[in-house]
C-alpha cells in the first residue's frame, strides 16, 4: 500500500528573492561551473545547502555538511525560508521543448510526502545501480540538515488519471487557474505550482494513490540514503520500521484531523508523483566516454567486438544513424593516440550472438542496448571491471552526444558510445520484473526543480 502525505513545506519567500536566482538543477546535474553560476545567483541560492563548496580547511568539525546545515539554519532564521500555515500537496507542471526537435510537451504531476520502503516490499521499484559514494555523500547532508532540498522523482501507471484530474481538473485547479510560482530554468523550462490545501480534495487523490506501484525515475541514490536513516532512526526512537506503519495517534496534524502524517518524520521524503501513462514523458539516452586506456587501439577493438556485432563504418557522429537503425546499436567514436585520426563506426548487435553471451540474463534485459554495451564492451572488450566502473575510474556519463564525441576528438578520451534512449516499456517491465539496468541508463527530461519546496524533519 503506497503510502502519501500532504506536509507543510518551507518554501522561498518570493518579496525576499526573486525565484529564479534561488533555485537550482538536481545536484547530481550540477557541473562545477554550474555551481559556481549558482552561487553567484544569489547568497541565498539552495546550492550553499544541497552542493556547497569543499575548503581546504575543512574538517570533522567543519566541512560542506556543517556549512550546508547553518546556511538552512540562518535561512529559515532570516525569512528567506518559510514553513507554510497548512498541511498541502502541490499540483507540479513542467513545459518544455524536446531536445533535438521541436515538439512542445508538458509533464504534469505532484508532490507530496511519499513512505519509505524497502524494495522487498514491492511497492517501490527502482530499475538501475547506483554508486556507493555518492549514497555516502546525501545521508551525510541527510544527518546534518535535517531535511529533503530535492524530489524524487516517482512514476505510476493509472489508465483513468484520476489524480491528474483531482488536481488539474477541478474548479480549484482549472487549467485557467494562475499557478501560485512560475519558474523558467537555464534550460528554458517552465516550471509552475499550485498549492492543494483543501483536505477532502487530498484525501481523494491520497485514495486514488494507494494502490499504486510506484517506479523511481530520478533518484535512487536519495531514496536508498532516505532508506538507510529512516532504519537509523527508527531503532534510535525505539520505533519499528515497516513499510505500512501508521499509528491512529499520529494522523491529527495540528488544526488538520483528517490529514495523516508519517509515524515519525524521517519515515517520508519528499516525491514528485507523475502517471507514466499521462504524456509528456521523455527519456533521453546517457552516453559513455571511457579514457584512461593502457594501450588502446581502435583496430584492436573493433577486432574484438566484430563476433558480437555488424560493423561497419560511417562519417559521422550523429544519432540520427540510431534512429533509423532496428534493434541494439550504437555509435562507437575512437581515436588513435599514435596517429590522432579519428573513426566512426556503427556497431549492430548479431541477436544469435548476443543470446548466446548474455545467456545468464533473462531476454527482456539482454534486450537492451545500455546492458550489451556493459557486459560485452565495457566489461568484455575493454576488460573494465564491474568494481572500477561504479568507481568511475575511467568512464563518463554524458547527455550529449556531441560533447561526448568530442571528448574523444580532443583526446580526453579513447572512445565514446552514443547510444539510443530507453523506451518506456522497457523501463517499466525491467523494474516491475525486480531488474536493474547499469548505472545511469536513463535521462528522463527535464529535471525537477530543487527549491520549490522544502521537507524540514525539525
Amino acid at each position: 500500500m503506497a503510502k502519501i502525505y500532504p506536509f507543510r513545506a518551507l518554501r522561498y519567500d518570493p518579496t525576499r528573492v526573486e525565484l529564479e536566482d534561488v533555485v537550482t538543477q538536481p545536484y547530481d546535474k550540477i557541473t562545477p561551473e554550474m555551481q559556481q553560476a549558482y552561487y553567484d545567483r544569489s547568497p541565498y541560492n539552495l546550492i550553499r545547502v544541497i552542493l556547497g563548496k569543499k575548503e581546504p580547511t575543512d574538517n570533522d568539525d567543519h566541512n560542506v555538511y556543517t556549512r550546508a546545515a547553518e546556511t538552512l539554519t540562518s535561512f529559515r532564521a532570516e525569512g528567506i525560508l518559510k514553513e507554510e500555515s497548512e498541511p498541502a500537496l502541490y499540483g507540479y507542471s513542467q513545459t518544455y521543448q524536446v531536445p533535438g526537435t521541436d515538439e512542445i510537451r508538458e509533464r504534469k504531476g505532484f508532490i507530496a510526502l511519499g513512505h519509505l520502503y524497502d524494495y522487498a516490499d514491492h511497492i517501490v521499484y527502482r530499475h538501475e545501480q547506483t554508486f556507493p559514494k555518492h549514497k555516502s555523500d546525501r545521508l551525510a547532508l541527510f544527518k546534518a540538515t535535517r531535511a529533503y532540498c530535492e524530489q524524487i522523482y516517482m512514476l505510476y501507471s493509472d489508465p483513468a488519471f484520476t489524480a491528474e484530474k483531482l488536481i488539474f481538473g477541478t474548479a480549484e485547479m482549472g487549467t485557467t487557474t494562475p499557478a501560485d510560482l512560475a519558474i523558467t530554468d537555464e534550460y528554458d523550462v517552465v516550471h509552475r505550482v499550485w498549492k492543494l490545501t483543501d483536505p477532502t480534495l487530498i484525501n481523494l487523490i491520497l485514495t486514488a494513490m494507494a494502490d499504486k506501484k510506484l517506479i523511481i525515475a530520478d533518484g535512487h541514490h536519495r531514496y536508498e540514503t532516505s532508506v538507510t536513516y529512516s532504519k537509523e532512526r527508527a531503532a534510535e526512537i525505539g520505533h519499528t520500521f515497516q513499510g505500512t506503519d501508521e499509528s491512529p495517534s499520529n494522523r491529527a496534524d495540528e488544526g488538520h484531523p483528517l490529514l495523516p502524517v508519517p509515524a515519525y518524520p524521517e519515515a517520508a521524503m519528499m516525491m514528485t508523483f507523475v502517471n507514466m501513462e499521462a504524456p509528456g514523458i521523455t527519456i533521453l539516452p546517457t552516453h559513455r566516454v571511457v579514457f584512461g586506456l593502457k594501450d588502446f587501439s581502435p583496430k584492436a577493438f573493433l577486432t574484438a567486438a566484430e563476433p558480437f556485432f555488424d560493423i561497419t563504418p560511417v562519417t559521422s557522429a550523429s544519432t540520427a544513424q540510431l534512429t533509423g537503425t532496428e534493434g541494439t546499436a550504437m555509435l562507437a567514436v575512437s581515436r588513435d593516440a599514435k596517429t590522432g585520426e579519428i573513426f566512426h563506426h556503427l556497431l549492430k548487435a548479431r541477436p544469435e550472438a548476443m543470446a548466446k553471451a548474455l545467456s545468464d540474463l533473462t531476454p527482456r534485459k539482454a534486450a537492451l542496448d545500455v546492458v550489451q554495451l556493459h557486459r560485452i564492451l565495457l566489461e568484455g572488450v575493454l576488460a573494465l571491471s564491474h568494481d572500477s566502473i561504479a568507481r568511475l575510474d575511467n568512464i563518463r556519463y554524458i547527455r550529449s552526444a556531441e560533447e561526448a564525441a568530442q571528448q574523444v576528438v580532443d583526446g580526453e578520451a579513447d572512445i565514446a558510445f552514443l547510444i539510443k534512449p530507453v523506451t518506456l516499456d522497457q523501463f517499466k517491465d525491467i523494474s516491475l520484473n525486480l531488474e536493474v539496468m547499469p548505472q545511469k541508463s536513463t535521462d528522463f527530461y527535464p529535471k525537477l526543480l530543487s527549491g520549490l519546496a522544502i521537507y524540514a524533519l525539525d
